[in-house]
C-alpha cells in the first residue's frame, strides 16, 4: 500500500543548480530522490512546494512523495536521509501526510525572506546569504512603496518576462514587512515576503525595486505604477540570488496522518 510522505528540507544554495532536477547538474531535488531510491530501494518522484532557482537557500522547503510501503518509520527514514544527501542538504522532518497531499498543490500560502546588509562595508559571516548594498535604504519610504503590493494584483511587472508568456500572473501578497536584525554579530535588514504563490524570480524583483526606492533613486509611489504598467521593464533590477530563504511553507491541518 502506498505512503505518503513530506519532507522538511534546509539547504545551502550555493552548491546547487536551483531545487528542480536537471540533466547533469547538482540539484536539491535530484540528490533527495537518490537518497529516498537508497533508502526505499525504489525509485522515488518528488514534487517541492517551491522551485528555488540556483543559489537560492531553503530554511523549511517542502518536498512530497510517495513509497510503496505499508509503514515507514519516519524517524529511520529522517537518519538515513541525512547520512546519504551529502553536504548542502539537511531534511529536518519526515512526516505522514494524507494520500492526496502534494507539497506545491495543498500549500496555502508560502513565506520568502531575503537579507540585505547595506553600508559602506561589505559584511563577513552573512556575505552568502545577503546582498551587500553599497548605501543607507530608507526604511519607511521601503515600507510605503512595499504597502501597494499587498492583496490580490497582477504581477507580471515582477517576474522573468519569458515565464510569464502563456500564464495568469495574479498572485495575492499577505504581508510584505521589512525590519532590522542582527545576526552572527552584523547588522542587516531582513525582508518578508508572505504570498499563496509566487512567480518565478518575483520575490527577487520585488526586492530590487524596493532597493531603488530604499535608496532614493525612485519615489514611493513609482512601485504602484510599476505594478499597474504589467511590463517587466517597468520594475527594477532582480536582486541577487544569495539574500534570498524560502522560509516557510503553510497547509491546512487535514494534510497530515
Amino acid at each position: 500500500m502506498p505512503t505518503t510522505l513530506a519532507l522538511t528540507v534546509a539547504y545551502d544554495g550555493r552548491g546547487f543548480a536551483g531545487f528542480a532536477r536537471q540533466p547533469g547538474l547538482v540539484t536539491v531535488q535530484g540528490r533527495l530522490e537518490t537518497a529516498l531510491a537508497t533508502v526505499f530501494r525504489q525509485e522515488v518522484e518528488t514534487v517541492g512546494a517551491g522551485r528555488t532557482d540556483a543559489g537560492v537557500h531553503a530554511l523549511a522547503q517542502v518536498v512530497s512523495c510517495v513509497v510503496e510501503s505499508d509503514e515507514v518509520d519516519t524517524g529511520t527514514a529522517l537518519r538515513s536521509l541525512n547520512a546519504l544527501v551529502g553536504d548542502g542538504i539537511v531534511v529536518t522532518g519526515v512526516r505522514m501526510a494524507a494520500p492526496d497531499f502534494d507539497a506545491r498543490r495543498s500549500a496555502v500560502a508560502r513565506e520568502y525572506r531575503y537579507r540585505i546588509a547595506p553600508g559602506p562595508v561589505p559584511p563577513m559571516f552573512l556575505a552568502p546569504y545577503s546582498w551587500w548594498v553599497k548605501g543607507t535604504l530608507d526604511l519607511e519610504t521601503m515600507r510605503a512603496a512595499g504597502s501597494s503590493l499587498v492583496g490580490e494584483h497582477d504581477f507580471k511587472s515582477f517576474c522573468v518576462a519569458a515565464s510569464a508568456e502563456g500564464i495568469r500572473t495574479h498572485r495575492r501578497l499577505y504581508v510584505v514587512e521589512m525590519g532590522p536584525e542582527t545576526a552572527m554579530g552584523e547588522q542587516s535588514i531582513v525582508m518578508r515576503v508572505v504570498g499563496n504563490a509566487f512567480l518565478h524570480s518575483m520575490v527577487r524583483a520585488i526586492v530590487g525595486s524596493l532597493v531603488e526606492v530604499g535608496l532614493g533613486r525612485r519615489p514611493a509611489g513609482w512601485m504602484a505604477e510599476a505594478l499597474a504598467a504589467r511590463d517587466r521593464t517597468a520594475a527594477g533590477p532582480t536582486a541577487p540570488a544569495a539574500g534570498l530563504t524560502l522560509w516557510h511553507v503553510t497547509y491546512p491541518e487535514e494534510c497530515w496522518r
